[in-house]
């Protein structure tokens, strides 16, 4: 669907009332075709800045090299890629860094940019006063965010301990290049919690994945996306979505299961499909359903259906998944969260309900399983153009898509994009994690 705000700016007979009316022109935002290239940076000019006394950026250097990435001094000329090393920004005045970086440089980054910075985790500093520091890099970066945010240019933060520096070599390549079009805005928590099992250049070639709530959306996005990275991909989807899922799967080349996934005998069901298989590499619970209304006038059939489908049916499966073991070593397992599950949202209390449960459930289930090599996150949606969106009501529909830094509403494959990412064994560091595709929504977190 066409943006209205930049057909007006740009039809010759609208674009002086737009300007006029001070609405903004939102940028079109840079995206990528295809499986993942082996140099996701190739040509782009990045340079790479940090603040006395840190520990990343001679490794921040060889991964951006490693991605195609051109450094130099590049004082005084358009960037593309920024960034930021400040792990050694370790007290109030350490901050002095950021200023004179950043106050110089904000305006170099060219359109569709990206800012990456990277901070020392708050949890491991040996004093109160580091801790406040590492954690004030957050605040930065998000509020750099929304000033950059018109441009289309993204900025993001990594905390990253010194012995996890391997583990950035995936996220660099990931949140500096055109795949992250839509995150920004976010902070990841990298570890060593999972067992490394592969390179951040490799893809999923030969690896079995399971996309729940597939026949179309983010969800149909996601397996085409799976496809193209060259996973082997079983897309489910319930008995009233069957030939829409049977021609998706045509379309993308998948293969088609129908099942409900909160019925009882589905965890069995899928067990016996897998098994058939050797087991699973990626399950992706992308199903989920809503019943809005007012706890007051909400029905108890209504509650329980959106508690059953959005919450109980992931912990059943994941549960006879892994006591069966048939989620392979290395494995990755990734849940639809919600902005509703980060900020609630009137008229939804079952459903931020669930979808807050599952910010809390990767978080568990992401420490518990790192030394099989295992990662489970979450991915929370923001404003995505579907045709569910589509059939909203004008004004509802139109701050929907305002009202985040990229003033514009985002693709289910800019979503189906990050849950690529978190598929992939260049995101083994990021584990417990629930990160944003909402182009830095204003409601929230």
């Amino acid at each position: 669907m066409p943006d209205l705000l930049r057909k007006l700016h740009h039809h010759p007979a609208t674009a002086w009332l737009a300007r006029a009316a001070g609405l903004p022109d939102p940028v079109e935002l840079l995206r990528a075709a295809g499986p993942t290239d082996a140099q996701p940076l190739a040509g782009k000019r990045t340079a790479i800045r940090a603040a006395a006394g840190g520990y990343a950026a001679d490794d921040l250097r060889a991964f951006a090299l490693g991605a195609g990435a051109v450094i130099d001094d590049l004082q005084g000329q358009s960037l593309d890629i920024l960034i930021f090393d400040a792990t050694g920004c370790r007290t109030p005045a350490g901050y002095a860094a950021l200023y004179d970086t950043f106050h110089a440089a904000a305006s170099q980054i060219a359109q569709n940019g990206r800012v990456l910075l990277v901070a020392a985790p708050p949890a491991a500093a040996t004093d109160p006063i580091a801790a406040a520091a590492a954690r004030g890099i957050e605040g930065f970066s998000r509020s750099l965010g929304k000033e950059l945010g018109k441009k289309g240019i993204t900025v993001n933060l990594a905390y990253v301990a010194a012995d996890a520096l391997d583990r950035l070599d995936g996220p660099l390549r990931f949140f500096c290049g055109a795949r992250s079009t839509y995150v920004s805005g976010q902070a990841v928590q990298l570890s060593t919690t999972a067992v490394a099992r592969g390179t951040a250049i490799e893809g999923l070639h030969g690896k079995v994945a399971i996309v729940t709530g597939s026949a179309r959306g983010i969800g149909m996005a996601t397996a085409q996306r799976l496809v193209e990275e060259g996973a082997t991909v079983v897309c489910v989807d319930v008995p009233a979505a069957s030939q829409a899922l049977h021609d998706t799967c045509r379309a993308i080349g998948a293969t088609a299961l129908v099942l409900d996934i909160a019925a009882a005998d589905a965890p069995a069901r899928l067990l016996d499909f897998l098994r058939e298989r050797g087991g699973v590499d990626i399950v992706v619970y992308n199903a989920g359903i809503t019943r809005d209304r007012t706890l007051a006038r909400m029905a108890r059939r209504d509650w329980d259906l959106v508690v059953d489908v959005n919450f109980g049916a992931i912990a059943a499966i994941d549960e006879a998944l892994l006591a069966a073991q048939l989620l392979r070593e290395g494995g990755r397992v990734i849940c639809l969260s919600s902005i509703s599950g980060v900020a609630g949202n009137f008229g939804q209390s079952n459903y931020a309900a669930t979808k807050a449960a599952l910010i809390g459930y990767v978080a568990a289930r992401g420490a518990q399983l790192g030394a099989r090599g295992i990662t489970v996150n979450a991915v929370a949606p923001g404003f995505i153009e579907t045709p569910m969106t589509q059939r909203m009501p004008f004004v509802p529909r139109e701050l929907g898509r305002r009202l985040n830094s990229l003033k514009q509403g985002g693709q289910p494959r800019d979503v189906a994009e990050l849950i690529a990412f978190l598929a992939a064994p260049g995101s083994v560091g990021i584990t417990g994690n629930t990160i944003r595709v909402c182009g830095q929504a204003l409601i929230g977190a």
